[in-house]
């Protein structure tokens, strides 16, 4: 670190600290710039206050906070970030004080927005070439040439150059919301991402009110069915409502003005207002578009707001769309083990909780959402491979010959065959699910007798789960085992027939696994 930073922390850290407010810290209104008044002079202060007092910028007035040693002064910006500009004078505590505040500013806070205005009443002191050359300000002046108008044509000047730069980094942060989303649009959390984004870009363009939001009908969550609405992008105030329900959120004005526009099925500004209504072409849903601080709309902003929300309307058909093919894929699969499994006297919904347990198993042990996910839609096809055993042996109540066994073993390698020529990414995880479900950890499993980690992780996974199901229920050729007996199995079959730590995770968390039994009843 600096050393001259150095000695500005711990001149600073020696100072005493006094504030005056003229609101309490985050009462303020968020309409107002914040300047930050740093002078060891009171009369300064009062000065500046008055000089001030009927001051406007864009239609926003001053809020005006109170520092008197460099010490407070980073304190207050330390509380209010936003800090428009700080008018800083130089000698306050020590002769430097103000410059050593600056760098810290600088430096060590990474505030690049906040304008600094350097004021002094002794200029010898720090010379104006010197000061602009070697410290990060935005302007200096002796206080004796500060008048009134030079103090509003620097103020107007200062508060310009830190709008601008706030809707610049406005910009690049919901660009950078977009970009992070293109690449996985029609996922859902990337399309909320995305929505983010282009509430941002547009706030930006239009100058309007960062406490805008933006909600989506419920054809769209989980319960498509249920008619309420929840936000799912937000600026401002509802950056952190998001999954909320819309009415727990907004006001009663508020959301009685959405209501309308719902009932209307149409767009409506009112006053600095707009809600936009837009009609989705799946199901019989819409999205909804809130904005506030709509000031002085153009044609043009109109037209781009109608243009933003019809776009944010067709990724979501898109979205429903593809749920809708992943939902009939999932139907297709889960219908074809039902089929297998009936096929041998067995529940159907054995592959519903072959893959509800799967599913979770797999996130217990390190995989992704996503891959979790294909675990889960992959591993009710384990069986397919029974279609080409016959019915005498696949029936048979009693005991299997040693002949008999060799072939129901082969429907690991038919299901194989079945299944290996697709080359989608969820018949290919099916495969594994379906070749690999009878390996041994210890070698000894067939048909490949892969041993420990040659043992796909699905392989391993579906293998405990597919035989705790099948122990806790009856069987043609077996009765249903009670708990107990099933986790001393386990137990014993830990480190030989089964992954151990998979088992481990599995006994750990016995009471989820049941309570998916439960949910799936014969």
């Amino acid at each position: 670190m600096d050393t001259r930073v150095n000695a500005a922390v711990q001149s600073v850290d020696e100072c005493p600290v006094h504030y005056a407010f003229d609101v309490e810290p985050g009462e303020g209104d968020s309409r107002k710039w914040k300047v930050i008044i740093a002078d060891d002079e009171e009369e300064v202060h009062s000065m500046t206050r008055m000089v001030l007092s009927d001051y406007t910028f864009d239609g926003q007035e001053l809020e005006f906070f109170h520092a008197y040693s460099a010490r407070e002064t980073l304190e207050l910006l330390s509380q209010h970030p936003d800090t428009a500009m700080i008018l800083l004078d130089v000698v306050m505590e020590t002769e430097d004080a103000g410059l050593k505040a600056a760098q810290t500013i600088r430096r060590e806070m990474a505030n690049s927005f906040v304008r600094i205005v350097l004021r002094t009443g002794q200029p010898g002191k720090a010379p104006e070439m010197e000061v602009i050359s070697e410290y990060d300000i935005n302007d200096y002046k002796e206080k004796t040439e500060l008048t009134a108008q030079k103090l509003y044509t620097t103020l107007t000047s200062s508060l310009r150059t830190y709008r601008d730069m706030r809707i610049i980094d406005q910009n690049r942060r919901g660009l950078e919301k977009i970009v992070n989303a293109s690449a996985n649009l029609f996922e859902h959390q990337s399309l909320r991402m995305f929505a983010q984004g282009m509430l941002m870009q547009l706030s930006s363009i239009l100058q309007m009110d960062e406490s805008s939001a933006l909600s989506v009908g419920s054809a769209f969550t989980a319960e498509r069915r249920d008619s309420s609405f929840v936000i799912i992008a937000g600026t401002g105030k509802y950056e952190e409502c998001v999954d909320q329900p819309l009415h727990q959120v907004v006001s009663a004005d508020i959301m009685a003005y959405l209501s309308r526009a719902i009932s209307e099925q149409r767009s409506i500004f009112k006053g600095d207002m707009y809600a936009g209504y837009f009609a989705n072409h799946h199901e019989d849903s819409c999205h909804l578009l809130y904005l506030k601080g709509c000031r002085n709309l153009t044609e043009m902003d109109r037209n781009l707001i109608s243009i933003f929300s019809a776009n944010v309307a067709v990724a979501f058909d898109n979205i429903a769309l593809n749920q809708e093919m992943i939902d009939t894929q999932k139907e297709v699969i889960f219908t074809l083990g039902e089929v297998i499994e009936s096929r041998s006297r067995e529940t159907g919904n054995h592959v519903r909780r072959v893959a509800e347990m799967s599913y979770v198993l797999g996130l217990k042990a390190g995989l992704s959402e996503k891959e979790a996910e294909l675990l889960r839609l992959a591993s009710p096809m384990h069986d397919v491979g029974k279609v080409g055993i016959p019915d005498a042996i696949l029936l048979k109540k009693g005991a299997l010959t040693p002949e008999e066994y060799e072939i129901i073993k082969q429907h690991t390698e038919i299901g194989h065959h079945i299944l290996k020529n697709s080359h989608r990414e969820l018949l290919q995880a099916s495969v594994i699910a379906a070749r690999q479900h009878h390996e041994h950890w210890d070698g000894n499993g067939y048909p490949q007798g892969l041993k420990g980690e040659q043992i796909h992780l699905f392989g391993r996974i579906t293998s405990v789960v597919d035989v705790f199901d099948a122990l806790l229920h009856k069987r043609v050729y077996k009765s249903a085992w009670q708990l107990d007996e099933i986790l001393a199995y386990f137990r014993r079959k830990r480190g030989t027939q089964f992954d151990p730590r998979i088992v481990d995770l599995f006994l750990e968390n016995i009471d989820e696994f049941i309570s998916i039994k439960s949910a799936y009843p014969d």
